[in-house]
Protein backbone atom coordinates (compact mmCIF):
# COMPACT_ATOMS: atom_id res chain seq x y z
CA UNK A 1 0.00 0.00 0.00
CA UNK A 2 1.03 3.94 -0.83
CA UNK A 3 0.16 6.57 1.28
CA UNK A 4 -0.57 9.95 -0.78
CA UNK A 5 -1.60 13.14 0.65
CA UNK A 6 -3.43 16.08 -0.80
CA UNK A 7 -1.81 19.15 0.84
CA UNK A 8 -4.89 21.33 0.05
CA UNK A 9 -6.30 19.22 3.28
CA UNK A 10 -3.75 18.01 4.69
CA UNK A 11 -5.13 14.38 4.19
CA UNK A 12 -3.73 11.40 3.66
CA UNK A 13 -5.25 8.50 1.51
CA UNK A 14 -4.31 4.94 0.70
CA UNK A 15 -3.71 3.76 -2.29
CA UNK A 16 -3.73 0.08 -3.61
CA UNK A 17 -1.02 -1.01 -5.80
CA UNK A 18 -3.76 -1.88 -8.59
CA UNK A 19 -5.50 1.63 -8.35
CA UNK A 20 -1.79 3.21 -9.24
CA UNK A 21 -1.16 0.60 -11.75
CA UNK A 22 -4.53 2.34 -13.18
CA UNK A 23 -3.96 5.58 -13.18
CA UNK A 24 -0.75 5.58 -14.31
CA UNK A 25 -1.32 3.99 -17.56
CA UNK A 26 -4.43 6.14 -17.75
CA UNK A 27 -2.04 9.16 -17.64
CA UNK A 28 -0.15 7.53 -20.46
CA UNK A 29 -2.64 7.27 -22.19
CA UNK A 30 -3.56 10.81 -22.30
CA UNK A 31 0.09 11.64 -22.95
CA UNK A 32 0.01 9.76 -26.05
CA UNK A 33 -3.10 10.85 -27.83
CA UNK A 34 -5.70 8.64 -26.43
CA UNK A 35 -8.48 10.68 -27.10
CA UNK A 36 -11.67 7.77 -27.39
CA UNK A 37 -11.40 4.57 -24.74
CA UNK A 38 -14.07 1.45 -25.21
CA UNK A 39 -14.43 -0.50 -22.51
CA UNK A 40 -15.83 -3.59 -22.11
CA UNK A 41 -17.09 -4.01 -18.04
CA UNK A 42 -15.73 -6.44 -15.61
CA UNK A 43 -14.64 -7.28 -12.38
CA UNK A 44 -10.63 -8.03 -13.07
CA UNK A 45 -10.42 -4.49 -14.78
CA UNK A 46 -12.09 -2.43 -12.78
CA UNK A 47 -9.30 -0.37 -10.84
CA UNK A 48 -8.88 0.60 -14.78
CA UNK A 49 -12.63 0.88 -15.05
CA UNK A 50 -12.66 3.45 -12.49
CA UNK A 51 -9.90 5.66 -13.28
CA UNK A 52 -11.45 5.58 -17.16
CA UNK A 53 -14.23 6.80 -15.77
CA UNK A 54 -12.83 9.48 -13.60
CA UNK A 55 -10.91 10.47 -16.18
CA UNK A 56 -13.87 10.55 -18.90
CA UNK A 57 -15.88 12.97 -15.66
CA UNK A 58 -12.83 15.73 -15.66
CA UNK A 59 -13.34 15.95 -19.57
CA UNK A 60 -10.00 14.19 -20.70
CA UNK A 61 -11.11 11.39 -22.67
CA UNK A 62 -14.29 10.42 -23.93
CA UNK A 63 -15.34 6.76 -22.67
CA UNK A 64 -17.42 4.32 -24.56
CA UNK A 65 -18.89 1.49 -22.68
CA UNK A 66 -19.87 -1.92 -24.86
CA UNK A 67 -21.18 -5.15 -23.33
CA UNK A 68 -19.64 -7.36 -25.65
CA UNK A 69 -16.04 -7.83 -26.20
CA UNK A 70 -16.04 -8.78 -29.69
CA UNK A 71 -18.38 -5.46 -31.02
CA UNK A 72 -16.64 -3.19 -28.41
CA UNK A 73 -13.23 -4.27 -30.16
CA UNK A 74 -14.58 -3.49 -33.20
CA UNK A 75 -16.01 -0.62 -32.17
CA UNK A 76 -12.93 1.05 -30.99
CA UNK A 77 -11.35 0.05 -34.86
CA UNK A 78 -14.29 2.16 -36.59
CA UNK A 79 -13.34 4.84 -34.26
CA UNK A 80 -9.78 4.47 -35.14
CA UNK A 81 -10.43 4.27 -38.85
CA UNK A 82 -12.52 7.00 -38.72
CA UNK A 83 -10.31 9.29 -36.38
CA UNK A 84 -6.82 8.39 -37.31
CA UNK A 85 -5.84 8.45 -34.05
CA UNK A 86 -4.79 5.42 -31.11
CA UNK A 87 -8.24 4.29 -29.56
CA UNK A 88 -7.95 2.08 -26.65
CA UNK A 89 -10.28 -1.06 -25.86
CA UNK A 90 -10.37 -2.82 -22.33
CA UNK A 91 -11.52 -5.84 -20.76
CA UNK A 92 -11.23 -8.17 -17.94
CA UNK A 93 -9.52 -11.26 -17.67
CA UNK A 94 -10.47 -14.68 -19.17
CA UNK A 95 -12.51 -15.31 -22.41
CA UNK A 96 -13.04 -11.48 -22.41
CA UNK A 97 -9.33 -10.72 -24.12
CA UNK A 98 -9.99 -13.71 -27.04
CA UNK A 99 -13.06 -11.76 -28.25
CA UNK A 100 -10.72 -9.22 -29.39
CA UNK A 101 -8.82 -11.38 -31.93
CA UNK A 102 -10.71 -10.75 -34.75
CA UNK A 103 -10.41 -6.74 -34.31
CA UNK A 104 -7.01 -7.20 -33.68
CA UNK A 105 -6.71 -9.55 -36.85
CA UNK A 106 -8.54 -6.84 -38.95
CA UNK A 107 -6.03 -3.69 -37.25
CA UNK A 108 -2.97 -5.51 -38.16
CA UNK A 109 -3.49 -6.03 -41.78
CA UNK A 110 -4.82 -2.67 -41.89
CA UNK A 111 -2.24 -0.87 -39.93
CA UNK A 112 -4.67 0.69 -37.78
CA UNK A 113 -3.37 1.74 -33.92
CA UNK A 114 -5.81 -0.48 -32.18
CA UNK A 115 -4.83 -0.48 -27.94
CA UNK A 116 -5.97 -3.13 -26.63
CA UNK A 117 -5.32 -3.15 -22.30
CA UNK A 118 -6.64 -6.21 -20.85
CA UNK A 119 -6.75 -6.82 -16.96
CA UNK A 120 -4.56 -10.29 -15.58
CA UNK A 121 -4.84 -11.68 -12.09
CA UNK A 122 -1.20 -11.98 -11.00
CA UNK A 123 1.66 -13.97 -11.84
CA UNK A 124 1.73 -16.30 -9.06
CA UNK A 125 -1.99 -17.25 -9.98
CA UNK A 126 -1.38 -18.54 -13.46
CA UNK A 127 -1.75 -22.16 -13.82
CA UNK A 128 -2.81 -22.85 -10.72
CA UNK A 129 -6.86 -23.35 -11.25
CA UNK A 130 -7.39 -19.69 -10.07
CA UNK A 131 -10.86 -18.51 -11.69
CA UNK A 132 -11.04 -16.79 -14.71
CA UNK A 133 -7.08 -16.83 -15.25
CA UNK A 134 -5.58 -18.37 -18.28
CA UNK A 135 -2.08 -17.17 -20.16
CA UNK A 136 -3.00 -13.95 -21.42
CA UNK A 137 0.75 -12.80 -22.38
CA UNK A 138 1.23 -12.78 -26.18
CA UNK A 139 -2.36 -13.69 -27.02
CA UNK A 140 -2.15 -12.01 -30.17
CA UNK A 141 1.17 -13.25 -31.75
CA UNK A 142 2.81 -11.39 -34.34
CA UNK A 143 -0.38 -9.68 -35.23
CA UNK A 144 0.10 -6.81 -32.89
CA UNK A 145 3.15 -4.40 -33.09
CA UNK A 146 4.21 -4.56 -29.36
CA UNK A 147 2.79 -6.22 -26.07
CA UNK A 148 4.16 -6.75 -22.36
CA UNK A 149 2.97 -7.79 -19.46
CA UNK A 150 3.15 -5.37 -16.48
CA UNK A 151 2.85 -5.43 -13.04
CA UNK A 152 4.21 -2.43 -11.77
CA UNK A 153 3.76 0.93 -12.11
CA UNK A 154 6.95 2.61 -13.46
CA UNK A 155 5.79 0.85 -16.96
CA UNK A 156 6.91 3.27 -19.25
CA UNK A 157 3.85 3.70 -22.24
CA UNK A 158 5.39 6.56 -23.89
CA UNK A 159 8.45 4.66 -24.66
CA UNK A 160 6.51 2.30 -27.02
CA UNK A 161 5.08 5.44 -28.94
CA UNK A 162 6.65 4.24 -32.36
CA UNK A 163 5.29 0.79 -32.21
CA UNK A 164 2.05 1.84 -31.13
CA UNK A 165 0.79 4.50 -33.63
CA UNK A 166 1.92 1.73 -36.18
CA UNK A 167 -0.55 -0.79 -35.45
CA UNK A 168 -2.53 -2.97 -32.93
CA UNK A 169 -1.04 -3.40 -29.66
CA UNK A 170 -1.58 -5.30 -26.29
CA UNK A 171 -0.97 -4.59 -22.43
CA UNK A 172 -1.89 -7.17 -20.52
CA UNK A 173 -1.80 -5.60 -16.69
CA UNK A 174 -1.92 -7.46 -13.34
CA UNK A 175 -4.24 -6.61 -10.77
CA UNK A 176 -3.75 -7.93 -7.34
CA UNK A 177 -6.51 -7.33 -4.94
CA UNK A 178 -8.00 -5.11 -3.55
CA UNK A 179 -9.40 -3.42 -6.78
CA UNK A 180 -11.54 -0.59 -5.57
CA UNK A 181 -9.94 2.77 -5.14
CA UNK A 182 -11.34 6.14 -3.49
CA UNK A 183 -13.15 8.46 -5.50
CA UNK A 184 -10.14 11.09 -5.87
CA UNK A 185 -9.42 12.99 -9.02
CA UNK A 186 -6.52 14.77 -8.14
CA UNK A 187 -4.04 12.28 -9.90
CA UNK A 188 -5.01 13.74 -13.18
CA UNK A 189 -3.95 17.35 -12.99
CA UNK A 190 -1.84 18.91 -15.17
CA UNK A 191 -1.60 15.86 -17.50
CA UNK A 192 0.21 17.11 -21.06
CA UNK A 193 -0.77 15.28 -24.42
CA UNK A 194 2.43 14.55 -26.36
CA UNK A 195 2.38 14.34 -30.46
CA UNK A 196 2.30 10.79 -32.45
CA UNK A 197 5.38 10.30 -34.13
CA UNK A 198 5.64 11.74 -37.50
CA UNK A 199 5.77 9.78 -40.87
CA UNK A 200 9.18 8.90 -42.16
CA UNK A 201 8.90 10.45 -45.36
CA UNK A 202 10.62 8.17 -48.42
CA UNK A 203 10.78 10.17 -51.81
CA UNK A 204 11.34 7.42 -54.80
CA UNK A 205 11.11 7.28 -58.53
CA UNK A 206 8.82 5.33 -60.55
CA UNK A 207 9.22 4.98 -64.41
CA UNK A 208 6.22 3.32 -66.07
CA UNK A 209 6.45 2.27 -70.09
CA UNK A 210 4.49 5.22 -71.99
CA UNK A 211 2.38 2.38 -73.61
CA UNK A 212 -0.18 0.07 -72.34
CA UNK A 213 0.52 0.87 -68.12
CA UNK A 214 -2.49 1.73 -65.88
CA UNK A 215 -3.39 2.11 -62.42
CA UNK A 216 -5.08 -0.02 -60.11
CA UNK A 217 -6.49 1.35 -56.94
CA UNK A 218 -7.17 -1.03 -53.80
CA UNK A 219 -10.38 -0.20 -51.68
CA UNK A 220 -8.19 0.62 -48.19
CA UNK A 221 -5.50 2.85 -50.87
CA UNK A 222 -2.72 1.23 -48.72
CA UNK A 223 -3.47 3.84 -45.81
CA UNK A 224 -2.68 7.09 -48.80
CA UNK A 225 -5.40 9.78 -48.55
CA UNK A 226 -7.69 10.37 -51.49
CA UNK A 227 -5.81 13.71 -52.12
CA UNK A 228 -2.32 11.87 -52.17
CA UNK A 229 -4.07 9.12 -55.14
CA UNK A 230 -5.39 11.99 -57.21
CA UNK A 231 -2.09 13.60 -57.70
CA UNK A 232 -0.71 10.57 -58.27
CA UNK A 233 -2.83 9.71 -60.59
CA UNK A 234 -2.58 13.12 -62.32
CA UNK A 235 1.04 13.22 -62.55
CA UNK A 236 1.14 10.23 -64.74
CA UNK A 237 -2.15 10.68 -67.08
CA UNK A 238 -2.94 7.15 -67.06
CA UNK A 239 -5.96 5.25 -67.32
CA UNK A 240 -6.72 4.18 -63.34
CA UNK A 241 -9.33 1.71 -61.77
CA UNK A 242 -10.82 2.17 -58.45
CA UNK A 243 -12.16 -0.72 -56.34
CA UNK A 244 -13.83 2.16 -54.38
CA UNK A 245 -15.28 4.26 -56.92
CA UNK A 246 -17.32 6.82 -54.79
CA UNK A 247 -13.62 8.34 -54.12
CA UNK A 248 -12.64 8.99 -57.53
CA UNK A 249 -15.06 10.37 -59.84
CA UNK A 250 -12.41 9.94 -62.73
CA UNK A 251 -11.77 6.22 -62.30
CA UNK A 252 -13.15 3.59 -64.78
CA UNK A 253 -16.27 3.21 -64.39
CA UNK A 254 -17.64 -1.04 -64.06
CA UNK A 255 -13.91 -1.74 -65.05
CA UNK A 256 -14.61 -5.01 -62.97
CA UNK A 257 -17.36 -6.21 -65.01
CA UNK A 258 -16.17 -5.42 -68.29
CA UNK A 259 -12.96 -7.10 -67.87
CA UNK A 260 -14.80 -9.90 -67.10
CA UNK A 261 -14.71 -10.46 -71.07
CA UNK A 262 -11.60 -12.27 -72.04
CA UNK A 263 -11.87 -10.55 -75.19
CA UNK A 264 -12.02 -7.20 -73.08
CA UNK A 265 -8.66 -8.07 -71.51
CA UNK A 266 -6.86 -8.91 -74.17
CA UNK A 267 -8.07 -5.55 -75.93
CA UNK A 268 -7.39 -3.85 -73.06
CA UNK A 269 -4.12 -5.89 -72.41
CA UNK A 270 -1.40 -4.39 -69.99
CA UNK A 271 2.39 -4.29 -70.14
CA UNK A 272 2.51 -2.29 -66.71
CA UNK A 273 -0.06 -2.04 -63.95
CA UNK A 274 0.57 -0.09 -61.08
CA UNK A 275 -1.09 -1.47 -57.63
CA UNK A 276 -1.94 0.80 -54.53
CA UNK A 277 -2.68 -1.30 -51.59
CA UNK A 278 -4.23 -4.73 -52.20
CA UNK A 279 -6.42 -5.49 -55.33
CA UNK A 280 -8.89 -8.18 -53.43
CA UNK A 281 -12.40 -7.71 -54.80
CA UNK A 282 -12.50 -8.52 -58.40
CA UNK A 283 -11.39 -11.88 -59.80
CA UNK A 284 -11.43 -9.95 -63.20
CA UNK A 285 -8.91 -7.13 -61.89
CA UNK A 286 -6.93 -9.93 -60.59
CA UNK A 287 -6.99 -11.50 -64.39
CA UNK A 288 -6.07 -8.51 -65.77
CA UNK A 289 -2.72 -8.15 -63.60
CA UNK A 290 -2.15 -11.64 -63.94
CA UNK A 291 -2.20 -11.09 -67.51
CA UNK A 292 0.26 -8.00 -67.37
CA UNK A 293 4.03 -7.69 -68.26
CA UNK A 294 5.00 -5.89 -65.69
CA UNK A 295 3.76 -5.24 -61.93
CA UNK A 296 4.95 -2.44 -59.70
CA UNK A 297 3.11 -2.59 -55.91
CA UNK A 298 2.63 0.70 -53.79
CA UNK A 299 2.33 -0.03 -49.96
CA UNK A 300 3.58 0.43 -47.01
CA UNK A 301 2.89 -2.66 -45.19
CA UNK A 302 5.65 -4.61 -47.70
CA UNK A 303 8.17 -3.65 -45.76
CA UNK A 304 6.29 -5.07 -42.50
CA UNK A 305 2.88 -6.69 -42.81
CA UNK A 306 3.22 -7.94 -46.24
CA UNK A 307 6.63 -8.56 -46.35
CA UNK A 308 6.80 -11.64 -48.73
CA UNK A 309 4.63 -10.21 -51.39
CA UNK A 310 5.85 -10.32 -54.88
CA UNK A 311 6.18 -7.97 -57.77
CA UNK A 312 8.89 -6.93 -60.47
CA UNK A 313 9.24 -3.85 -57.85
CA UNK A 314 7.77 -2.44 -55.06
CA UNK A 315 7.46 1.07 -53.40
CA UNK A 316 6.59 1.58 -49.37
CA UNK A 317 5.93 5.00 -50.10
CA UNK A 318 3.95 7.08 -53.21
CA UNK A 319 6.72 7.44 -55.80
CA UNK A 320 7.58 10.57 -57.41
CA UNK A 321 6.40 10.35 -61.42
CA UNK A 322 9.43 11.35 -63.66
CA UNK A 323 7.75 11.66 -66.66
CA UNK A 324 4.01 11.56 -67.61
CA UNK A 325 1.86 9.19 -70.01
CA UNK A 326 1.82 10.84 -73.41
CA UNK A 327 -0.20 7.61 -74.66
CA UNK A 328 -3.55 10.00 -75.50
CA UNK A 329 -4.48 6.28 -77.73
CA UNK A 330 -4.08 4.32 -74.52
CA UNK A 331 -6.32 6.49 -72.32
CA UNK A 332 -9.11 6.84 -74.80
CA UNK A 333 -9.56 3.26 -75.62
CA UNK A 334 -10.04 2.88 -71.60
CA UNK A 335 -12.34 5.75 -71.48
CA UNK A 336 -14.29 4.70 -74.31
CA UNK A 337 -14.42 1.07 -72.34
CA UNK A 338 -15.81 2.97 -69.47
CA UNK A 339 -18.26 5.55 -71.40
CA UNK A 340 -19.72 2.62 -73.56
CA UNK A 341 -19.64 0.02 -69.62
CA UNK A 342 -21.98 3.14 -68.44
CA UNK A 343 -24.85 3.51 -71.08
CA UNK A 344 -25.34 -0.45 -70.56
CA UNK A 345 -25.48 -0.03 -66.66
CA UNK A 346 -27.14 3.45 -67.13
CA UNK A 347 -30.06 1.80 -69.36
CA UNK A 348 -30.88 -1.53 -66.76
CA UNK A 349 -33.54 -1.24 -64.35
CA UNK A 350 -34.21 -4.58 -62.42
CA UNK A 351 -34.27 -4.51 -59.00
CA UNK A 352 -31.42 -6.24 -58.73
CA UNK A 353 -28.48 -5.97 -55.77
CA UNK A 354 -26.10 -4.40 -57.99
CA UNK A 355 -28.76 -1.89 -59.17
CA UNK A 356 -29.63 -1.33 -55.14
CA UNK A 357 -25.82 -0.51 -54.16
CA UNK A 358 -25.62 1.76 -57.60
CA UNK A 359 -29.20 3.28 -56.32
CA UNK A 360 -27.87 3.81 -52.24
CA UNK A 361 -24.55 5.45 -53.74
CA UNK A 362 -26.06 8.07 -56.25
CA UNK A 363 -28.60 8.81 -53.80
CA UNK A 364 -26.33 9.33 -50.34
CA UNK A 365 -25.48 13.15 -49.80
CA UNK A 366 -24.37 12.33 -46.42
CA UNK A 367 -20.89 11.23 -45.55
CA UNK A 368 -19.06 8.76 -44.84
CA UNK A 369 -20.64 5.04 -45.91
CA UNK A 370 -19.40 1.88 -44.38
CA UNK A 371 -19.19 -0.87 -46.55
CA UNK A 372 -19.17 -4.64 -45.46
CA UNK A 373 -17.53 -7.48 -46.93
CA UNK A 374 -18.95 -10.03 -49.45
CA UNK A 375 -21.58 -8.92 -51.78
CA UNK A 376 -22.05 -5.17 -51.35
CA UNK A 377 -18.95 -3.98 -51.57
CA UNK A 378 -18.09 -6.03 -55.16
CA UNK A 379 -21.79 -4.55 -56.11
CA UNK A 380 -20.85 -0.90 -55.12
CA UNK A 381 -16.98 -2.05 -57.17
CA UNK A 382 -18.87 -3.18 -60.39
CA UNK A 383 -22.15 -0.90 -60.52
CA UNK A 384 -21.56 2.31 -58.78
CA UNK A 385 -21.13 5.41 -60.66
CA UNK A 386 -18.13 6.94 -60.26
CA UNK A 387 -18.35 10.38 -57.90
CA UNK A 388 -16.97 11.99 -54.83
CA UNK A 389 -18.36 13.86 -51.65
CA UNK A 390 -18.28 11.10 -49.75
CA UNK A 391 -15.87 9.37 -47.40
CA UNK A 392 -16.09 5.47 -47.56
CA UNK A 393 -14.90 2.77 -45.04
CA UNK A 394 -14.67 -0.96 -45.04
CA UNK A 395 -13.10 -3.66 -43.13
CA UNK A 396 -10.36 -4.98 -46.17
CA UNK A 397 -7.48 -5.81 -44.03
CA UNK A 398 -9.03 -9.52 -43.69
CA UNK A 399 -12.38 -8.87 -45.35
CA UNK A 400 -14.16 -10.89 -42.92
CA UNK A 401 -18.04 -9.95 -41.91
CA UNK A 402 -18.12 -9.89 -38.25
CA UNK A 403 -18.06 -6.77 -36.26
CA UNK A 404 -19.45 -5.02 -39.05
CA UNK A 405 -22.29 -2.98 -37.23
CA UNK A 406 -19.82 -2.29 -34.34
CA UNK A 407 -17.23 -0.73 -36.86
CA UNK A 408 -19.62 0.96 -38.80
CA UNK A 409 -21.12 2.59 -35.59
CA UNK A 410 -17.38 3.43 -34.20
CA UNK A 411 -17.41 5.61 -37.36
CA UNK A 412 -21.08 7.14 -36.90
CA UNK A 413 -19.47 8.05 -33.38
CA UNK A 414 -16.27 10.15 -35.22
CA UNK A 415 -18.65 11.80 -37.86
CA UNK A 416 -21.80 12.12 -35.64
CA UNK A 417 -23.59 10.36 -38.30
CA UNK A 418 -23.13 7.50 -41.28
CA UNK A 419 -24.75 5.35 -43.40
CA UNK A 420 -24.29 1.33 -43.52
CA UNK A 421 -24.30 -1.33 -46.40
CA UNK A 422 -24.37 -4.73 -44.72
CA UNK A 423 -25.49 -8.15 -46.11
CA UNK A 424 -28.38 -10.42 -44.23
CA UNK A 425 -25.79 -12.82 -42.47
CA UNK A 426 -23.08 -10.21 -41.77
CA UNK A 427 -26.00 -8.25 -39.96
CA UNK A 428 -26.75 -11.05 -38.20
CA UNK A 429 -23.48 -11.84 -37.23
CA UNK A 430 -22.89 -8.73 -35.34
CA UNK A 431 -26.51 -8.18 -33.65
CA UNK A 432 -25.30 -7.39 -30.75
CA UNK A 433 -23.44 -4.47 -32.18
CA UNK A 434 -26.65 -2.55 -32.24
CA UNK A 435 -26.78 -2.27 -28.60
CA UNK A 436 -23.48 0.47 -29.02
CA UNK A 437 -25.26 1.29 -32.50
CA UNK A 438 -28.39 2.75 -30.25
CA UNK A 439 -26.01 5.17 -29.00
CA UNK A 440 -25.23 6.86 -32.79
CA UNK A 441 -26.91 8.39 -35.81
CA UNK A 442 -26.77 5.05 -37.99
CA UNK A 443 -28.42 3.98 -40.91
CA UNK A 444 -28.20 0.61 -41.49
CA UNK A 445 -29.58 -1.38 -44.95
CA UNK A 446 -29.69 -4.54 -44.73
CA UNK A 447 -29.34 -6.30 -48.45
CA UNK A 448 -31.77 -9.66 -47.36
CA UNK A 449 -31.32 -12.56 -49.70
CA UNK A 450 -32.03 -14.88 -47.35
CA UNK A 451 -28.27 -16.28 -46.92
CA UNK A 452 -24.91 -16.00 -48.42
CA UNK A 453 -25.66 -14.01 -51.38
CA UNK A 454 -21.37 -14.06 -52.35
CA UNK A 455 -21.30 -18.03 -52.81
CA UNK A 456 -23.82 -17.82 -55.47
CA UNK A 457 -21.45 -16.34 -57.23
CA UNK A 458 -18.52 -18.69 -57.62
CA UNK A 459 -17.44 -21.46 -58.75
CA UNK A 460 -19.31 -23.91 -55.61
CA UNK A 461 -22.84 -22.57 -56.76
CA UNK A 462 -23.56 -26.10 -58.10
CA UNK A 463 -22.12 -28.86 -56.16
CA UNK A 464 -23.87 -30.95 -54.32
CA UNK A 465 -25.30 -29.53 -50.65
CA UNK A 466 -24.71 -26.17 -51.61
CA UNK A 467 -27.85 -24.64 -49.34
CA UNK A 468 -27.10 -26.04 -46.67
CA UNK A 469 -23.04 -25.92 -46.58
CA UNK A 470 -22.57 -22.37 -48.29
CA UNK A 471 -26.19 -20.68 -48.78
CA UNK A 472 -26.96 -21.44 -45.43
CA UNK A 473 -30.49 -19.82 -45.71
CA UNK A 474 -31.35 -18.15 -42.50
CA UNK A 475 -35.13 -17.64 -42.33
CA UNK A 476 -35.32 -14.92 -39.97
CA UNK A 477 -37.40 -12.24 -39.28
CA UNK A 478 -35.08 -9.76 -39.99
CA UNK A 479 -38.01 -6.91 -39.18
CA UNK A 480 -38.35 -8.35 -35.46
CA UNK A 481 -35.19 -8.87 -34.67
CA UNK A 482 -34.44 -5.20 -35.88
CA UNK A 483 -37.51 -3.53 -33.88
CA UNK A 484 -36.15 -5.47 -30.48
CA UNK A 485 -33.15 -2.53 -31.00
CA UNK A 486 -34.82 0.56 -32.56
CA UNK A 487 -38.39 1.48 -33.51
CA UNK A 488 -37.03 2.57 -36.79
CA UNK A 489 -37.14 -0.39 -38.78
CA UNK A 490 -38.47 -0.51 -42.60
CA UNK A 491 -38.80 -2.98 -45.60
CA UNK A 492 -38.42 -1.64 -48.85
CA UNK A 493 -38.89 -4.08 -51.92
CA UNK A 494 -38.68 -0.84 -54.68
CA UNK A 495 -37.04 1.75 -56.16
CA UNK A 496 -39.41 4.21 -54.58
CA UNK A 497 -39.32 3.06 -51.34
CA UNK A 498 -35.89 2.49 -51.22
CA UNK A 499 -34.73 6.11 -52.60
CA UNK A 500 -37.19 7.68 -50.06
CA UNK A 501 -35.40 6.01 -47.08
CA UNK A 502 -31.93 7.24 -48.37
CA UNK A 503 -33.17 10.67 -48.71
CA UNK A 504 -34.27 11.05 -44.91
CA UNK A 505 -31.73 13.02 -42.73
CA UNK A 506 -29.96 10.03 -39.99
CA UNK A 507 -31.30 11.55 -36.13
CA UNK A 508 -30.34 8.13 -34.62
CA UNK A 509 -30.16 3.94 -35.39
CA UNK A 510 -32.34 3.16 -38.36
CA UNK A 511 -32.47 -0.23 -40.02
CA UNK A 512 -33.57 -0.79 -43.28
CA UNK A 513 -34.31 -4.26 -44.82
CA UNK A 514 -33.92 -4.35 -48.45
CA UNK A 515 -35.45 -7.06 -49.71
CA UNK A 516 -34.02 -8.65 -53.02
CA UNK A 517 -34.58 -11.51 -55.23
CA UNK A 518 -33.34 -14.85 -54.82
CA UNK A 519 -29.69 -15.61 -54.99
CA UNK A 520 -29.41 -16.92 -58.24
CA UNK A 521 -31.60 -15.15 -59.79
CA UNK A 522 -29.09 -12.40 -58.79
CA UNK A 523 -26.15 -14.65 -59.84
CA UNK A 524 -27.80 -14.73 -63.30
CA UNK A 525 -28.44 -10.99 -63.22
CA UNK A 526 -24.41 -10.68 -62.80
CA UNK A 527 -23.27 -12.97 -65.30
CA UNK A 528 -25.70 -11.62 -67.66
CA UNK A 529 -24.31 -8.23 -67.07
CA UNK A 530 -20.91 -9.12 -67.70
CA UNK A 531 -22.20 -11.15 -70.93
CA UNK A 532 -23.76 -7.54 -72.13
CA UNK A 533 -20.36 -6.05 -72.10
CA UNK A 534 -18.46 -8.70 -73.46
CA UNK A 535 -17.57 -6.79 -76.50
CA UNK A 536 -16.79 -3.13 -76.02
Amino acid sequence: MVEESNHENVEVVIVNNSTLLARSLVCQLIEVGVKDVVLSPGSRNAPLSIALYQASKSGVITLHVSIDERSAAFFALGIAKASKRIVSVVCTSGTALANYHPAVLEAHHSAIPLLVLSADRPARLRKTGSNQTTDQVGIFGSAVTFSADVSEINFDLTAHLDAISAGPSHINLQFDEPLLSDESTHWLANQIEIKAPAKRAITEEITFKEEHAVVIVGHDRAGFSVSEIKDFIAATQLPFIAEDPLSFPDAQAHASLYLGSEENRKKLHCKQVIIIGRTTLSRSINALIAESEFISVIDPRTATIDSLRTADEIFTSLPSVKKKSEDNEWLEMWNAASAESEKVIAGIDDWQEGMIARAIAAGLSEAPLYISSSRPIRDLEAFAKPRSGITTYANRGLAGIDGNISTAAGIAQVHSGATAIIGDLAFLHDMSGLLTARKVKLRIFVIDNNGGGIFSTLPQANVAGFEDIFGTPQDVNLMALAKSFTSDVVEVSNYQELNREIAKPISALSVVIVKVPERNKSAEFLRGTIAKLASL
